[in-house]
């Protein structure tokens, strides 16, 4: 089992900054992939981050250049460093994680933050 606990999230004015944490605990060894995901009323929950366990990252288009995913392995957390934050990244931002064993695949979620970006 993987038990995700996020904190970070908050209100802040557009232009501002944020950083998400996103603490990992339980089967730790197994977890491949992290990310951050977010949805918005009325809205699908999309792809923020992701970020293997070696490093590599894919960031959504509408953030690229703005937010930031990095992982520390050894305190099994990761962070969603945001910056020039706008109106339209409020949301509820979900931690991820996936973890990997010999044919077996499972994604777990943290319980979400808020962001919210005054205009």
């Amino acid at each position: 089992q993987v038990q995700l606990v996020e904190s970070g999230g908050g209100l802040v004015q557009a232009g501002g900054s944020l950083r998400l944490s996103c603490a990992a605990s339980g089967s730790i060894s197994s977890i491949n992939a992290m990310g951050w995901y977010r949805q918005a009323p009325g809205k699908q929950r999309e792809l923020v981050a992701t970020i293997s366990r070696g490093g590599s990252t894919n960031v959504a288009d509408s953030v690229k250049g703005r937010f930031t995913i990095s992982r520390d392995n050894a305190k099994n957390t990761v962070y969603l460093q945001m910056n020039n934050l706008k109106p339209e990244d409020t949301s509820v931002y979900y931690c991820a994680a996936d973890r990997v064993t010999p044919g077996v695949s499972r994604r777990y979620w943290g319980q979400g933050t808020q962001v919210t970006v005054s205009s």
